[in-house]
């Protein structure tokens, strides 16, 4: 489980609940012809594509479906899973699934699918064309012909070759960005907390610090999340730290830029210009600042909005779609079903136990984790427990890299980053029934925590380091 990026299982008991009927799958916000035609050829499935229906008719309709495939419009919270009596799974055409109530699609045992990484290489060349527009002026230079000027000399631009790129965020996206500065010929360094050094050289990058970054860079480009670590990382304080010559690009959250110290910045010179694609609030309002300065680049959020993007992700929200539903194979599943682990009941309350815990030593442990290792002992010794193993790495990792991870895909992304995942199983549990003892390792450095879960009160931390203690995560 996660090692291979998806859990194969039998279809069970979706498939005796709906053998007697045709499995009935709703689009509710568009899907390529690419996709539908897989969909459509699928043997036992219906397919209707109900495009921009409204939410009162999708409500009246919604009990008679065991699918529905989803864009951002449609809103699938609890009152519609609800009234869908007998959904089993719902599939976001694309990365982000705010529009889907993933807790309560889960108490129902409601697969939820996305499809994170098909559209990565349409956000990194967005990412590319925005640098290569910074630096020729192009935007600015079609504006001015458009106005009968031939500015020849104002518009002389920077070449790229020989430049540094400085990438905030090495996930799917950061990598593609950094293939292609290395392909320019440009010095290519990156910052990420969770990428091992291992990792980075296979890239080819220089991994540094964020100030080494601000300091050295030519061009920084984000493609990092946003958590409360990335929240408005570019401001005043660091954008302070940077060359004066340096250009700004963020394809990757809003959030991540503190716009009004920007605007600052872009107006007094402290930085040559900025190029965005994405707003703290979107769209922006009609007088916002940036939309007049004139060394600034600004795109709708198009980095996703390719040909060969859009169709990449209705074919493999389809396929995902049409293999569930007919194999019972479970692949970018951003939660779990109850039927798909056999151990899950005995397992659900330490699985809650340890994606605290991961998420814990997301934030204790500072440096770059190279090594993460899981001892379980007592009663868990005897049950598989790799459902266990995907939840301290999605606790570890999910607030801190730019991907959806999930417990299919988080032994998966882990291996990506070059982390080394250590299982090891004993029966005694040190004076606990049962006990889950998780440390992750750096160069010199490590960090603890052992927990379990007391029948009568719930999961509990029960060691930090050396000290004992029983803390409610």
């Amino acid at each position: 489980l996660g090692l291979s990026g998806y859990y194969a299982s039998t279809v069970g008991v979706l498939m005796m609940e709906i053998a007697h009927e045709p499995i009935r799958v709703i689009i509710c916000d568009g899907l390529n012809p690419e996709g539908q035609e897989i969909l459509k050829n699928t043997q036992g499935l219906v397919v209707e594509d109900r495009t921009s229906i409204s939410r009162e008719e999708l409500e009246k309709i919604i009990g008679g479906y065991h699918a529905m495939i989803v864009r951002s419009r449609t809103k699938v919270d609890a009152g519609l899973m609800e009234l869908g009596i007998k959904l089993r799974v719902v599939g976001r055409a694309g990365t982000g699934v705010d529009n889907i109530d993933v807790a309560s699609a889960t108490q129902r045992g409601i697969l939820v699918m996305n499809t994170p990484g098909a559209n990565a290489l349409a956000a990194a060349e967005h990412a590319i064309a925005m640098m290569f527009a910074l630096a020729r002026h192009i935007p600015q230079a079609t504006a001015s012909m458009r106005d009968g000027k031939w500015e020849k000399k104002r518009f002389i631009g920077t070449e790229v070759s020989g430049q540094t790129l400085g990438i905030i965020g090495l996930g799917n996206v950061g990598k593609l960005v950094a293939e292609r500065g290395l392909g320019l010929k440009m010095k290519v360094m990156a910052y990420d907390p969770y990428l091992a050094p291992e990792a980075s050289l296979r890239i080819g990058v220089d991994v540094v610090d964020l100030d080494t970054l601000f300091a050295s860079s030519d061009f920084i480009t984000l493609h990092s999340p946003l958590t409360e670590d990335t929240r408005t990382l570019i401001n005043a304080e660091n954008i302070a730290k940077m060359k004066k010559s340096v250009r700004l690009i963020n394809c990757a959250r809003g959030g991540i830029v503190n716009e009004e110290d920007l605007c600052d910045a872009l107006r007094t010179g402290r930085i040559a210009g900025a190029a965005l694609d994405v707003f703290a609030s979107e769209p922006p309002v009609s007088d916002h600042p940036l939309l007049g300065l004139p060394n600034v680049i600004l795109t709708p959020h198009l980095g996703a909005s390719s040909e060969q993007s859009q169709i990449k992700v209705a074919v493999t929200i389809a396929q995902q779609i049409a293999d569930y539903l007919t194999k019972g194979t479970i692949k970018n599943a951003v939660n779990l079903p109850a039927s798909a682990v056999k151990d899950l009941d005995k397992l659900s309350p330490y699985l809650d136990l340890v994606q605290s815990m991961g998420r814990f030593l997301s934030q204790a442990h500072v440096e770059t984790v190279e090594r993460v290792e899981i001892e379980y002992s007592g009663k868990l010794a005897e049950l598989d427990i790799s459902l266990l193993t995907s939840g301290v790495l999605k606790g570890l990792l999910d607030p801190v890299v730019s991907e959806e991870v999930n417990l299919i895909n988080a032994s998966l992304e882990a291996q990506k980053r070059g982390i080394q995942v250590f299982e090891n199983k004993t029966a005694q549990a040190e004076g606990y029934s049962e006990l889950v003892k998780l440390t992750v390792r750096s160069k010199g450095d490590s960090f603890s925590l052992a927990g379990t879960v007391f029948v009568d009160h719930g999961p509990r931390i029960v060691r930090i380091n050396e000290f004992v203690t029983e803390t409610k995560p």
